[in-house]
């Protein structure tokens, strides 16, 4: 069995954002060699988020918006976490929106359903994040 490994690194500007990062990780696929097997991709940070759905941008505002509402930003001072800090609603974001994706790779690619797509999504942003790339398999 193969094994691969690549860290993928990202700086959102703002504070929060969803980058499509399936052509980094089809690249991965490509360099590993491998043809069957599975692909572990997680974010390496407790601020930001890996997740799969749809490349559309109605839906990311309405993600924006859905996480917003579930877990606002402001006030600040509402989270017992922010003393000395701003960043309480982007861990509970995380939460809701998953550490990492797990996919088989069938014959050299993706196996993807209608639509799929990796996304890195970043909830504290304005600084340099990495993302694991973990590859197995023949």
């Amino acid at each position: 069995m193969k094994s691969y490994r690549k860290e993928l690194w990202f700086n959102v500007p703002e504070r929060m954002g969803f980058v499509n990062i399936t052509p980094q990780i089809e690249s991965c696929l490509r360099e590993s060699g491998i043809r069957e097997g599975l692909l572990l991709c997680n974010a390496m940070h407790i601020t930001a988020s890996v997740f799969i759905n749809d490349d559309e941008s109605g839906l990311h505002g309405d993600y924006a918006r859905w996480l917003e509402v579930l877990a606002p930003h402001e006030p600040v001072s509402q989270y017992r976490h922010n003393v000395g800090e701003d960043n309480a609603d982007a861990h509970m974001k995380r939460q809701l929106m998953g550490r990492e994706v797990v996919v088989a790779i069938t014959e050299g690619k993706l196996d993807f359903g209608p639509w799929e797509q990796i996304f890195y999504g970043e909830f504290d942003g304005r600084r340099r994040k990495r993302v694991l790339v973990k590859i197995i398999g023949e």
